[in-house]
């Protein structure tokens, strides 16, 4: 007897292992009695009566201990041991402690969800939360079992992809990875795109990742690893959740000192991994299968939550091995959001609105973290409430609607759209809220801001002047709190009224004239509706797609996108391919400089190949033009190509591709007319020849302003 109860223990300890983490604490005893019912009879006062009643004994004891066990961040609930479904236990009565993430129905375009692991509401839209934060949702948990062919790792990933919204991945095959891409193709609801290189593979999961909420890519060991490491690089700075793939070495050469194909001819395997710990916010080498489940699941879960790239290395003969633990369908993803400290933030709204309402003509400017701290909607009740003129940084142009009454257009410094940096500038309070200052967004670090006007809002954090600094404050629960506190002043806005000037004439054009750059964004103006997204090349596009006036009708993002704070030239023709995989009910319009297109054409045979019907249009002056405003020299000139040519070589009359060049504004008159007419549901690439020296004006000014950051003199030592 004595044996037989000892077994009951440690079997009911491992099944709490599962179950307590999603236990609400404040209400389970009642739940536990009716999922393991006590038998009539028994007295649970004297456990030693019987077997059964220690074991009850032994659940209310262990009970006592889920405040000690519960951390403040959620574990993944992890069901994939058979054994955890072996007893006849009734799960149904504990829904109330169970909660899942709840992603969009993936056969429809998502909205954009960077950095949003929204805490799912209960049945009833009430959130529980526990003394420790942690908050409970409600969601049964399936025990659908899966066939000993599926339950391998690779198809466990593919199920785990699909559940957080990936429904395609991007890949370039190699050696180490044919097998996990075999298995990946598996999935009914994931669909494989393969890219000409690696580089372009991860600006494509890049652009995904911004329309959808996550994007992933899939590359060979060090070869492949090294090649998209730079596209990692830029969504670690744009802090977009990108999952990267490697297949890693077999597991039998791992410590064996040989040296490997694929590496720089050393026999240390992590040469690939030390590499991506910069760029990434977790990194799994998956060697064994034993935790290989609890890898990925955690590898995943930190992707979302910090909203940052990690890296998932997989063995190349684990993919397709059947195991235990993926014998279950995994139990959807359960994360705990982040919660503000109470305290804190009654200090920070108070502090925050004392300083701002004592100030004559304040005004807001948001910045590009607004997106990943989920707060455009709470900073445009804010405006609503408080009547303050607010503009955004270049680089959150999107995030806001710029139908607002309010809104007064980019603050760029010296670059500003007209009069956004005179009344900015001339403020007596300004509340900055998820700002980048970077010599870039600062024009070469000019603003002509002072510390002491200024609060700063981050996602977790708020400094006010020179005075205080608040941590663990939410940014849109911030951004709320200080609505209600806040008293009406457009005193700004006013002066802003007073001072601006409606746009002029419309830019015209001399019957034939070489067309103008100014001439064709008037036209790409026109083309802009909700069912339209624009993304924008580093270099003259940036400038000339911030004076767009984005149309009503997209919500608050998924309809502008450009890479300032990495700036990597080449970007947007990946992205361009990952967004509109991601979004296909939208025609992506595209803006690429000459220069940045030699770096990564390859990969619009990718867009003819998934059937994408995004427009194209190659600005062509015949080199590096954001490089000549900041220092020239003969390196900015680029072997001019005919690049209208180029992309018909690469239809090779397989898909749907049209292709134009155009000299003055009558020719794009008409090429505009027949890609959004006739040729609507093809590829159309535009090539727009412009003189070399057309530039805007803000290019101009900023890159002299940048220029002399650069070339500042070394300080005396």
């Amino acid at each position: 007897m004595g044996q037989n109860l000892k077994k009951q223990k440690v079997d009911i300890i491992m099944r709490l292992n599962f179950i307590l983490t999603a236990l609400n604490i404040t209400s389970c005893k009642g739940k536990i009695e009716e999922a393991f019912p006590i038998p009539k009879g028994s007295n649970m006062q004297n456990p030693k009566t019987a077997p059964c009643n220690t074991v009850h004994h032994l659940l209310f004891s262990l009970l006592s201990l889920v405040p000690l066990l519960h951390s403040t961040q959620l574990p993944l609930i992890n069901s994939h041991s058979p054994s955890f479904f072996s007893h006849n236990i009734n799960l149904n009565l504990l829904q109330p402690f169970f909660f899942r993430f709840s992603f969009p129905n993936h056969t429809k375009p998502m909205d954009t969800n960077i950095g949003s692991l929204q805490a799912c509401k209960a049945a009833n839209n009430d959130l529980g939360s526990p003394p420790n934060g942690t908050v409970s949702v409600i969601k049964s948990v399936p025990a659908t079992a899966i066939s000993s062919s599926e339950a391998t790792l690779g198809r466990h990933l593919a199920r785990r992809l699909v559940q957080v919204g990936v429904t395609d991945v991007f890949s370039v095959p190699g050696d180490f990875n044919l097998t996990l891409l075999d298995h990946l193709i598996a999935e009914p609801q994931l669909k494989n795109i393969g890219c000409c290189n690696e580089l372009n593979a991860g600006y494509a999961a890049d652009g995904y990742a911004r329309c959808r909420g996550v994007g992933a890519c899939v590359v060979t060991f060090t070869v492949g690893g090294l090649s998209v490491i730079n596209a990692i690089a830029g969504a670690y700075s744009e802090n977009l959740p990108l999952i990267c793939i490697v297949g890693g070495p077999n597991t039998n050469d791992f410590g064996t000192n040989r040296i490997l194909h694929h590496t720089i001819g050393l026999p240390d395997f992590s040469q690939e991994l030390r590499c991506f710990q910069t760029v990434t916010c977790y990194q799994a080498v998956v060697n064994n299968l034993e935790d290989a489940h609890e890898m990925i699941d955690t590898a995943i879960s930190t992707c979302l939550k910090e909203s940052k790239p990690v890296y998932i290395s997989i063995s190349c003969n684990l993919p397709g091995i059947p195991h235990p633990t993926f014998s279950r369908e995994p139990v959807p993803f359960a994360l705990s959001p982040k919660l503000s400290n109470q305290m804190g933030l009654e200090a920070a709204v108070e502090a925050a609105a004392a300083f701002l309402n004592k100030a004559v003509k304040p005004v807001m400017v948001g910045g590009p973290k607004l997106r990943v701290a989920k707060a455009c909607e709470a900073f445009v009740e804010l405006a609503d409430a408080c009547g303050y003129p607010f503009g955004v940084m270049p680089s959150a142009k999107g995030l806001v609607p710029e139908q607002h009454p309010h809104f007064i257009g980019t603050f760029w410094g010296a670059v500003s759209t007209a009069f956004c940096a005179e009344i900015v500038e001339s403020a007596d309070a300004y509340l900055f809220v998820g700002p980048i200052f970077n010599d870039y967004s600062s024009v070469g670090y000019s603003l002509l801001l002072k510390k002491e006007k200024a609060i700063i809002v981050q996602p977790e954090r708020v400094v006010i002047a020179n005075g205080p600094a608040f941590g663990c404050i939410l940014m849109k629960d911030f951004l709320r709190g200080l609505a209600k506190r806040l008293k009406h002043n457009n005193t700004a806005y006013e002066n802003y009224h007073r001072i601006f000037v409606p746009d002029g004439h419309p830019v015209k054009a001399e019957p034939r004239e070489p067309l103008r750059v100014n001439v064709l964004f008037k036209h790409i103006q026109n083309m802009l509706s909700s069912e339209t997204a624009v993304i924008a090349e580093t270099g003259d596009s940036w400038f000339n797609c911030q004076k767009l006036k984005l149309p009503q009708g997209c919500g608050f993002v998924d309809r502008y996108e450009f890479q300032m704070q990495y700036g990597s030239i080449g970007w947007s023709v990946g992205a361009t391919l990952g967004y509109a995989q991601a979004v296909p009910h939208k025609r992506v319009i595209s803006c690429i400089g000459d220069g940045s297109f030699q770096v990564t054409v390859q990969d619009v045979s990718t867009m003819l190949r998934s059937e994408q019907k995004s427009i194209i249009f190659l600005i062509n002056n015949g080199g590096y033009t954001i490089e000549v405003e900041i220092h020239d020299g003969p390196y900015n000139v680029i072997k001019n190509w005919n690049y209208t040519a180029l992309v018909d070589a690469i239809h090779n009359g397989e898909g749907k591709c049209w292709t134009a060049k155009v000299t003055c504004e009558e020719e794009l008159v008409e090429a505009i007319a027949t890609a959004t007419g006739d040729k609507k549901d093809c590829l159309c690439f535009i090539e727009v020849i412009v003189h070399k020296d057309d530039t805007s004006k803000e290019l101009l000014e900023w890159g002299s302003r940048v220029c002399s950051a650069n070339s500042r003199p070394p300080n005396p030592q």
